[in-house]
């Protein structure tokens, strides 16, 4: 067959819909559509005249409605359009009752989960919560969150959750199904059989029929619901094909990796630093390090560890240049930093960049300060010292991380592919390199439309579909070479192994 795919790929900080065509020879992708994913503040439970909590939430709805005017776009430049895929962030979900939403999905960053973390660690400990599970403790994982709901009384009214992906395929067939990766990130998904955990459901005092039935990446959906294949001028044939959702798990389906030497960070608004293994490694020495189990397509297993990414910078911009930067003018600066950063020759603070304090949204650069002052380090001078500071932090993160992930899995990394967002920072790149000690593939960039768009091709056939995952991963490597980055120095990889 021939055709192309939409890849509808939510990011937590904008959103894009891409065309992407695969065949025997590689694979390729085209922008229709991108769009911000700017996060609401609305007051709550405030009684008049009082200071009421203010929750932070993502605005599904102006996201609905610029996914479907990207998707009406998609339909004119390819009329014949094969499959569309959704992808998003993890963990946030949408409650309903009878097929209507109960409100606006909370953002993970909203700080309102601590009585739901107590709640979870009284009914299971978190060495127990870590082997049935295989997640890292976030406070935001959805069982914490669906437990602060509980607290709140707001999940008596519900019926139905959906993660945030899942959604958007309801709203596109009317088919309620949780697609297994991102099921696997909330704390309730068994890592060994891929399967709800009913007894941890009922235990942590969750309804056991909440989550729809689980499907795998590939699996059709169904069509489009007449009414929205209308809006966006498609045919009545043109349907939904499940991903991996959570957008990592498609990120990984596009990283080339080849042998168990080789490493991934997919860096975003979050660096998701690990590797792939063939199961789970559920020991008390990985939970102790804080590494999480979350399942792959194709059965694989991500094992890695959430680290602080570009979330850092971004939000630093945003201290600095107020909300009234426009986006390009927001690039614009980020690029002059970066150039200025890389200029920068005296050595800069190196701070924990997983410290729970950078999760929040606010003053980045006056957090970064605070953290050095009370860690009796010296705090990065001017913009572009803070800049580097950030790179060196999230470098050296990423270096720890590996040096444990290879002591858990007793493999020995040799290669590091960066993709994402953060593979078009060369400092970035060439730092994680220097720090690792090992070289650096970086690209490609847009690797979770890419794995977005061979799930698909695969699933309707403009692919082998027996394609194993390193079938599909040879097609990216044919279609793009990545920037390679190698440690300056001979000692660096020496001098990483003993750091």
């Amino acid at each position: 067959m021939s055709g192309a795919v939409a890849a509808v790929d939510l990011g937590a900080t904008s959103g894009r819909v891409m065309l992407g065509w695969a065949d025997r020879d590689g694979v390729r992708l085209r922008h229709v559509a991108r769009f911000a994913n700017d996060p609401v503040t609305v007051p709550e439970g405030g009684s008049r005249g009082g200071a009421g909590r203010v929750g932070l939430h993502w605005d599904v709805l102006g996201l609905w409605r610029s996914v479907t005017a990207g998707l009406a776009a998609a339909v004119r430049d390819e009329p014949d359009l094969v499959s569309i895929g959704v992808d998003s962030w993890a963990v946030d979900y949408a409650l309903l009752r009878d097929g209507r939403l109960l409100g606006t999905p909370y953002h993970y960053r909203d700080e309102r989960t601590a009585e739901g973390v107590a709640a979870v660690h009284a009914a299971v400990s978190p060495q127990e919560l870590f082997t049935r599970a295989g997640l890292q403790h976030l406070p935001f994982n959805t069982v914490f969150q669906l437990a602060a709901d509980r607290a709140s009384g707001v999940l008596d009214l519900a019926d139905r959750a959906l993660l945030v992906p899942d959604l958007f395929s309801w709203w596109l067939t009317g088919v309620a199904a949780t697609e297994s990766t991102n099921a696997s990130t909330t704390g309730l998904l068994s890592p060994v059989d891929r399967a709800w955990d009913v007894d941890l459901l009922d235990r942590v005092g969750l309804p056991g029929g909440l989550f729809a039935s689980l499907v795998e990446p590939g699996t059709r959906l169904g069509p489009l619901l007449p009414s929205v294949a209308s809006i966006i001028g498609a045919g009545p044939a043109l349907g939904v094909t499940a991903v991996g959702s959570h957008d990592t798990a498609s990120a990984v389906v596009a990283v080339p990796l080849a042998g168990d030497d080789a490493a991934y960070v997919s860096s975003g608004t979050w660096s998701l630093v690990g590797l792939e293994l063939p199961s789970p490694l559920l020991t008390e020495e990985a939970r102790a390090a804080g590494f999480t189990n979350e399942g792959g397509v194709d059965g694989r297993t991500r094992f890695l560890k959430n680290v602080s990414g570009l979330w850092l910078l971004s939000e630093s911009m945003r201290s600095w240049d107020g909300s009234g930067a426009s986006a390009a003018e927001r690039s614009s600066d980020l690029a002059a930093l970066l150039a200025e950063a890389a200029e920068v020759t005296r050595p800069v603070s190196v701070f924990d960049a997983t410290d729970e304090r950078f999760s929040p949204p606010g003053d980045m650069p006056a957090r970064i300060e605070a953290w050095c002052v009370e860690h009796d380090v010296e705090p990065p001078r001017g913009r572009a010292e803070v800049v580097r500071s950030i790179l060196e932090s999230l470098a050296a993160a990423y270096a720890t991380t590996l040096r444990d992930a290879e002591r858990l899995s007793g493999r020995t990394i040799r290669t590091v592919h960066v993709v994402g967002g953060g593979s078009q920072n060369a400092l970035l790149c060439q730092l994680t390199a220097d720090r690792t000690g090992c070289t650096v593939l970086a690209g490609p960039v847009e690797a979770t439309a890419i794995g977005n768009v061979l799930v698909q091709a695969r699933a309707a056939g403009l692919v082998d579909p027996s394609s194993s995952l390193e079938a599909l991963r040879a097609l990216v490597s044919a279609s793009s070479a990545p920037v390679t980055y190698r440690p300056r120095s001979v000692a660096s990889r020496a001098a990483a192994r003993a750091s």
